[in-house]
């Protein structure tokens, strides 16, 4: 499936979300390129598999292209295994507020320590509710996207 994806990214200052959620799932996901021009991630759902390309973003960080398209789940390990830099770990909380869903990523492993929510939106500058637990908006802060965590982790950075 391809689609302009636009959606909002936020950090999450405490872990209320936890009690709204009505999904949970784990997930591992890894790069088979992290070009700023595009990239290319596997990611295994439970015992789902997802081959994602995503374009570059706009100027502001809210829109690019992204195409995704289900993979069995042995060929998602097998692509796994073929991934460059580190592989990401996460619990993925959806979690409705208002019109939208939240989906919020607790990062495990390398990343342990960093809670991202992101909305998707239909346009830009749609309104949506913002819950008590969502912090600072970082929204085409590369460092935050989730190719740039592969190759630098939350638990490296300095600041």
């Amino acid at each position: 499936m391809e689609h302009l994806e636009i959606e909002r990214k936020f950090l999450v200052t405490s872990d209320a979300y936890k009690a709204e959620a009505t999904v949970q799932n784990r997930m591992v996901q890894g790069f088979l390129n992290t070009h700023p021009e595009r990239t290319v991630r596997v990611r295994i759902s439970g015992e789902k598999g997802y081959l994602t390309i995503k374009g570059a973003s706009n100027d502001s960080g809210t829109s690019r292209f992204e195409w995704e398209h289900g993979i069995p789940h042995a060929e998602a390990v097998n692509l796994i295994d073929l991934c460059e830099g580190h592989i990401l770990e996460k619990v993925r909380h959806k979690v409705p507020q208002g019109n939208h869903i939240f989906e919020v990523d607790e990062f495990m492993g390398e990343n342990k320590g960093l809670v991202l929510a992101e909305i998707e939106l239909e346009h830009e500058d749609e309104h949506f509710e913002k819950p008590p637990w969502l912090g600072k908006e970082v929204t085409g802060e590369t460092k935050y996207y989730n190719s740039q965590l592969a190759i630098k982790p939350y638990n490296q950075w300095k600041d």
